[in-house]
């Protein structure tokens, strides 16, 4: 990186305004990115038994998943879980619009991301924040929760699956954290496929990491999996 020798040579020139405009450099999004961390953080740090949703955002109302979720984002708030979601449609919107309807003392909780277009956000969420970045959204996915549930979806929600497997297995996200996925129909041939491929034949997971998730069909199984483990974190 070359040597800056006064404060405007960062600055691009804006034929418009026939001045520096500071706001399209390098350096202002590095301090954009430390404000939404900042911001994030802040955000993150007083939700209240937090779990963390994901899923398809192409799911409508009639698809027994987004029933699913819905239920399930219902059944949380009602126990006092805050129920976070990526704040867009599909899964997202269920499991707000569940936690929304519930009347419990869980509240609906959206983690936005802001796109050209504008935001996808659902209307069901309580409290929300948005966020200008894909990696700072998915940082504070990551670590808004101590419990994560995952339906069926694309390549987004795959992404995220394996990264939290990642981060829980490499020790970066902290304390006890629980990791649900529902639907055997749908996980069942990956997880065989991590079984039989990456433990067995090429060893390049353990076994005690595919025992870190927990497989079910029904948001009552999820729950139930979800209150034990958040009652054997708070008696540790």
């Amino acid at each position: 990186m070359k040597n800056i020798k006064d404060s405007s040579q960062i600055f691009d020139k804006d034929p418009a305004l026939g001045k520096e405009d500071f706001r399209k450099t390098f350096q202002w999004r590095i301090f954009r990115i430390m404000a939404e961390f900042v911001e994030g953080f802040q955000f993150v740090a007083d939700l209240k038994n937090p779990v963390a949703i994901f899923g398809s955002s192409r799911f409508d109302e009639q698809n027994p998943d987004y029933v699913k979720a819905r239920t399930l984002g219902n059944l949380l708030a009602k126990e006092n879980f805050s129920v976070v979601t990526g704040g867009g449609p599909g899964i997202m919107e269920a499991a707000n619009r569940g936690a929304a309807e519930s009347g419990g003392k869980g509240e609906s909780i959206g983690i936005n991301i802001q796109l050209e277009e504008g935001e996808r956000a659902n209307e069901y969420m309580e409290r929300s924040i948005s966020f200008y970045y894909f990696f700072t959204r998915k940082v504070m996915l990551s670590f808004s929760s101590s419990g994560y549930v995952f339906f069926p979806g694309g390549f987004g929600t795959l992404d995220e699956f394996f990264e939290i497997m990642t981060l829980i297995q490499t020790k970066k996200i902290p304390g006890v954290s629980t990791v649900v996925v529902v639907g055997k129909s749908y996980w069942e041939p990956l997880l065989s496929w991590a079984q039989e491929e990456l433990c067995q034949k090429y060893e390049t997971i353990d076994q005690k990491d595919l025992e870190m998730i927990n497989i079910v069909d029904t948001p009552e199984e999820a729950l139930d999996v979800i209150k034990k483990a958040f009652d054997y974190k708070n008696n540790n």
